[in-house]
C-alpha cells in the first residue's frame, strides 16, 4: 500500500468516477433469481433546487442498506430517480427565467421546464456521485420522460376503470398563489399573528319588519340600537359577503331562543337564517358562528348537510368577487382591513384583538388555502381507510413508532384524494368531454401516453350523444400521482395488449424489500404509494419502510435559510472527507430528528486514519498477501481469542444492519476494531514473528474491511484494492476486486476460552498503563507480576509483550486485597433535623471509628441512621509487597525492584 498518510482528496473522487464508469453496482441485464434479489424503491428528489444536508443524510442511510444487503448476498436493485414533473419545477422555472406559466402554451412552458430542470438533475447527479452513493447509473428515470407518463396514464385509466376515481363540481382546498387546487396531504399547519373581531350581527325577526329594519341593503346604514343583536368573532371578516347562515349548538341554552329567526349580514345586508348545529365549538368566541362559503372544512360540511346557498367572495388569485360589492378586486388581505374600518364606522365592530392561531397554508409556498368550489378529479380514498390502515400493518417499518404517523394520517383524512392540477407542468390527463353532453372520454391503453390539448380522442363520435366534437382536460395530474408509482415504475408495469393484461418487465423485484424516506412525507409518498400499488396489484408494495428523521442546527433547531442556521453539504465536504460525512450519517438511531455536530465528523476522520495506519502496521508484521491457514494447533490462545471474539462482533453487526440499527453499529464496530484489535491484539502481534500471528492478522485485518465497508466505502476500496486485489484468484473465501462486491462475512467457529483471553487483554492494558504512569518504556523488564486471574494458555503472550521476567497465575485463588471503610458521610439535610444536638456527638463517634454497620444501618453514638442517612466510603487495598493494578475483576501485583 502507499506510504503516508492517506489522502481523502485524492483518492474518493478516483473511486467515485470508477465506480461509475466500471458500472460496479449495475443490476445485471439477465434474468434474477426472486429469492436473491433485494431491491430499493428510492425517494425521487424534487428538482427545486440544490442538494441539501437532509439529501447528504437520507441517501448516505439508503447507501448503507444497500452497500450491506450486496455484499450480504443478494442482488441488488438501487435506482435513482427525479422528480421534475410538477409545480416544484415550474416554480422553479418561473423564478430561473423571470417568467408565468400561464404565459404561455403548454407544450412551450414544459420544454423549458425541461431545460431548466435538465441543468439541476445534472447538478444533482454529480453531487449524489460525489456522496459515493452505490446506485445504478443504468436505472435512472424521470417523472416526465415518456415512459414515466404512459405509466401514470395507465394508473389513471386503471382506477377509471375499476371506478376508483370520479370528476366532481365541489370545494377544493386552493392555493391562491400557485392558483390550483391541492390535496389535503400538501397542506400543514402554520402559527400566524391574526385578530379576533367581535362583530354585531341583528336579528331579524317576521314581526320586526318595520321601515327601519326592512332595508339595509345599502351597506352603509349604522345599527339600530333597539334592535335584537348577537356577536360573532371571527378571524377572516374579509368572509363576511360569503355568509350564508349563523349556527348555534343545540346545548347552548343562552342563545336557543335564536334558532329560527335570521340574521342580516352587516355591511352587507343580505338575511340568512340561524341554524342549530352540534359541530359549533361552544369555547371559541362567543359561541355563535358565522358560516361563509367557504372558510373551512366545517363550512363545508354545513353547506352539504343544510344546502345552504353559495356565494363565493374571493376568486382563485384570492382577489374578492363581485359578491364582495365595493370591495371587489381587492385582495383578501387588502379587503379584510377595508371591511374592519367600515364596520367600525358602522357601529359594527365591538373589539379587534391580537391572537396567534393555527393556519392551513400550501406546503409549497407557505400561502393560506381558501376553498373554493371548482371541478376537479379525485380517487376515493374514505371508503378503505381501514383497508388502507391494515396494508400499513403488513409492512415491517424501521423504527416501529413512525407507524403511528400514519395511522393518525389515514385515521384524521377528511377528504378523498384530488389528483388534478390547474398547471403547466405536469403529466395530462388521458381525457376529452363531449361538447355537448359532457361525457368523459378516456384513452386507450394502448395509445398511451397522450397530450387531449395536441392529441384526438379515440373516438368520432360520443358514445352517450353521437355529438363529434370535444373539448380537451386542461388540467394535469397532481405529481404525486406519479411519484407514488415508483415501485411500478422501476418494476417495468405495463399493459399487455396482446394477452390483454398488467404486466412487469422485472417482477423479481416487486414487491420491493424496502422503502426509504423521511418522516415528513409519510402521508405525502409512503401513503399515496400504498394506495395505488394496492389498487393496482392487490399486493402491498414494500416489505419494509425505513423513515429517517431530519437533521438540525447544533441547538435542535431545524435548518432555516431566513434564520440563518442552514450548514451547507458543500462546505462540509469541502472541509471533511465524504467516509467522515458517512460516519456522522450513522450517529443517530433512525426516525429520530438529530442535531449537526461537527465533532462526529472529526470522530470519523480520526477513524479512517486510525483505519489507515493499523493497515499498514498489519502489512508489515503480515507482508505477504495474505498467509495460509495453519493447523489448529499453530494457534496461540490469543490468536484464537481474537477470531473467536471478532465472530461474536460479526453475528452482532450483522442483525443490527439487518434491523437498521446503524448508530449501535457504527459504535460497537468502532469500539471492537479501535480498542480489542489495534490497542491490545495489535500490541501483541508487534512482539510476535510467526505465521500464526500473521495469518490472524490478515484474516481479522480484511475482516475488518468488509465490516467498515458499508460504512467507511472509499477508504476499504482503497485498501482493499492495495493489499488483497492482488491474491483474489487464490482465495476461496468469496473476494472481489471491490470490496463492496465481496461476500459479507460469515463466522469462522473458532473456539477459544473468551473469559481467559478478555482477562488477559485486560492485564496487558493495565500493565501498560502502569509503564506509562511510572514513565517506563513499554519494553522495560519487570521482576515479577502475579495476576489473580485465570488467563492460562495467555501467559507467553502476556510475558512477550509486556516483557515480564516472572510471571505467576493464581486462576482459583483469592486476590490478597480487601475492601476497607475509610470514611462515613452524613447527610446532613435529614441528620440535622432530625438529631439536632446529637449530631456532634455522631461525628465524634465517626471520627473515632466507634460505629458498627449492620446492614442498611449505621449504629453510632446511642442512635441508628438509616441507609438514606449516610453513605460509606470505600476503598480496595493490598497490604503485600509490590503495587496492587485492577481491570474490572483482574487483580495484578507488580513487584519491580528497577
Amino acid at each position: 500500500m502507499p506510504s503516508g498518510e492517506y489522502d481523502p482528496d485524492a483518492v474518493e473522487p478516483r473511486w467515485q468516477r470508477r465506480w461509475v464508469d466500471e458500472e460496479t453496482y449495475a443490476y445485471p441485464d439477465d434474468p434474477v433469481d426472486p429469492n436473491t434479489v433485494f431491491s430499493i424503491d428510492t425517494p425521487p428528489p424534487t428538482v427545486s433546487g440544490s442538494l441539501h444536508m437532509g439529501h447528504l443524510y437520507g441517501f448516505t442511510l439508503q447507501d448503507f442498506v444497500a452497500r450491506f444487503e450486496r455484499m450480504n448476498g443478494d442482488t441488488t436493485f438501487f435506482p435513482f430517480g427525479y422528480d421534475d414533473n410538477g409545480i416544484a419545477s415550474e416554480r422553479l422555472t418561473e423564478d430561473e427565467l423571470d417568467i408565468r406559466h400561464q404565459d404561455f402554451e403548454r407544450r412551450e412552458f414544459q420544454a423549458k421546464c425541461r431545460e431548466v430542470c435538465a441543468d439541476y438533475e445534472e447538478q444533482f447527479t454529480q453531487n449524489v456521485q460525489a456522496l459515493g452513493v452505490s446506485v445504478d447509473w443504468d436505472h435512472t428515470y424521470q417523472t416526465i420522460e415518456p415512459r414515466v407518463q404512459r405509466v401514470s396514464q395507465l394508473s389513471f385509466v386503471d382506477l377509471y376503470d375499476q371506478g376508483r376515481e370520479y370528476r366532481e363540481k365541489a370545494p377544493a382546498i386552493w392555493c391562491p398563489e400557485c392558483e390550483t387546487a391541492i390535496s389535503q396531504v400538501e397542506t400543514e399547519d402554520d402559527e400566524q399573528d391574526s385578530h379576533f373581531h367581535d362583530i354585531t350581527f341583528p336579528v331579524v325577526r317576521d314581526d320586526a319588519n318595520d321601515a327601519d329594519g326592512a332595508d339595509r341593503g345599502d351597506g352603509a346604514s349604522e345599527l339600530d340600537e333597539a334592535a335584537e343583536t348577537f356577536t360573532i368573532s371571527t378571524t377572516r371578516p374579509e368572509l363576511l359577503p360569503a355568509c350564508v347562515a349563523v349556527f348555534v349548538h343545540p346545548d347552548d341554552d343562552e342563545n336557543q331562543h335564536l334558532v329560527g329567526e335570521s340574521a342580516e349580514v352587516p355591511l352587507f345586508g343580505h338575511e340568512v337564517p340561524i341554524i342549530a348545529d352540534e359541530r359549533v365549538d361552544m369555547e371559541t368566541g362567543s359561541g355563535i358562528v358565522m358560516c361563509c362559503t367557504f372558510g373551512d372544512q366545517n363550512d363545508i360540511e354545513w353547506y352539504q348537510v343544510h344546502d345552504l346557498d353559495l356565494r363565493v367572495a374571493i376568486d382563485e388569485s384570492g382577489h374578492m368577487t363581485a359578491v364582495a360589492e365595493e370591495y371587489e378586486g381587492l385582495h383578501s388581505g387588502e379587503a379584510r382591513e377595508a371591511i374592519v374600518a367600515d364596520l367600525d364606522d358602522a357601529g359594527a365592530l365591538e373589539e379587534r384583538r391580537a391572537i396567534t392561531h393555527t393556519v392551513n397554508v400550501h406546503e409549497r409556498c407557505g400561502t393560506s388555502v381558501e376553498f373554493l368550489v371548482t371541478e376537479q378529479w379525485y380517487i376515493q380514498m374514505l371508503d378503505k381507510t381501514d383497508e388502507y390502515l391494515d396494508i400499513g400493518r403488513e409492512m415491517k417499518w424501521s423504527p416501529e413508532k413512525m407507524f403511528t404517523r400514519y395511522e393518525h394520517w389515514v385515521e384524521g383524512l377528511q377528504w378523498d384524494w384530488l389528483i388534478s392540477r390547474q398547471r403547466s407542468s405536469g403529466i395530462p390527463f388521458p381525457v376529452w368531454y363531449c361538447a355537448e353532453c359532457d361525457e368523459e372520454i378516456v384513452a386507450e391503453k394502448a395509445d398511451l401516453p397522450v397530450d387531449p390539448l395536441s392529441d384526438d380522442p379515440p373516438v368520432d363520435a360520443c358514445p352517450a350523444c353521437g355529438h363529434d366534437e370535444f373539448e380537451p382536460e386542461d388540467d394535469v395530474l397532481d405529481t404525486w400521482a406519479t411519484s407514488s408509482l415508483t415501485p411500478l415504475i422501476n418494476a417495468g408495469w405495463d399493459w399487455d395488449e396482446e394477452a390483454g393484461e398488467f404486466t412487469m418487465e422485472h417482477p423479481e423485484l416487486y414487491r420491493f424489500d424496502l422503502r426509504p424516506q423521511g418522516h415528513d412525507i409519510i402521508s405525502f409518498w409512503l401513503f399515496h404509494t400504498l394506495v395505488k400499488c394496492y389498487e393496482h396489484t392487490d399486493e402491498v408494495p414494500f416489505e419494509e419502510t425505513m423513515i429517517n428523521g431530519h437533521v438540525l442546527d447544533e441547538n435542535r433547531e431545524k435548518m432555516s435559510k431566513s434564520v440563518g442556521n442552514v450548514v451547507e453539504p458543500e462546505a462540509v465536504l469541502e472541509e471533511f472527507p465524504v467516509d467522515a460525512t458517512r460516519y456522522w450519517a450513522a450517529g443517530t438511531a433512525v426516525g429520530d430528528d438529530f442535531p449537526f455536530k461537527e465533532k462526529d465528523l472529526r470522530a470519523g476522520e480520526k477513524l479512517i486514519r486510525k483505519l489507515w495506519n493499523a493497515s499498514k502496521l498489519v502489512e508489515s508484521l503480515a507482508p505477504e498477501p495474505f498467509p495460509a491457514e495453519p493447523d489448529d494447533d499453530d494457534l496461540r490462545e490469543l490468536d484464537r481469542w481474537l477470531l473467536a471474539e471478532l465472530d461474536s462482533e460479526i453475528g452482532r453487526l450483522t442483525e443490527l444492519l439487518e434491523n437498521r440499527e446503524f448508530s449501535k453499529a457504527r459504535d460497537g464496530l468502532r469500539s471492537f476494531f479501535w480498542n480489542t484489535f489495534c490497542d491490545d491484539y495489535l500490541e501483541i502481534a508487534k512482539q510476535r514473528d510467526d505465521a500464526a500471528a500473521a495469518y490472524t492478522l490478515r484474516t481479522a485485518h480484511r475482516r475488518f474491511l468488509k465490516l467498515f465497508a458499508p460504512l467507511l466505502a472509499h477508504v476499504t476500496e482503497e485498501l482493499w484494492h492495495d493489499m488483497y486485489a492482488d491474491a483474489i484468484e487464490a482465495d476461496a473465501a468469496g473476494a472481489s476486486d471491490s470490496v463492496h462486491l465481496a461476500d459479507w462475512p460469515e463466522p469462522l467457529g473458532v473456539d477459544a476460552d473468551r473469559d481467559a483471553g478478555a482477562a488477559a487483554t485486560a492485564v496487558v492494558g493495565v500493565i501498560r498503563k502502569y509503564k506509562s504512569e511510572n514513565q517506563l518504556p513499554l519494553n522495560a523488564e519487570l521482576d515479577a507480576v502475579e495476576v489473580y486471574a485465570d488467563v492460562r494458555g495467555f501467559e507467553a503472550d502476556i510475558t512477550g509483550v509486556m516483557h515480564v521476567a516472572d510471571l505467576t497465575v493464581h486462576p482459583d485463588a483469592d486476590a490478597p486485597v480487601e475492601t476497607v471503610i475509610t470514611g462515613i458521610d452524613l447527610d446532613y439535610a435529614t441528620v440535622g433535623p432530625k438529631y439536632g444536638e446529637q449530631v456532634g456527638d455522631i461525628e465524634a463517634a465517626l471520627a473515632q471509628d466507634d460505629y458498627e454497620i449492620d446492614g442498611d444501618e449505621l449504629h453510632v453514638a446511642g442512635v441508628t441512621l438509616l441507609d438514606d442517612e449516610f453513605s460509606v466510603e470505600k476503598t480496595r487495598q493490598y497490604r503485600g509487597d509490590g503495587e496492587l493494578l485492577e481491570a474490572d475483576d483482574v487483580v495484578v501485583i507488580v513487584n519491580n525492584d528497577a
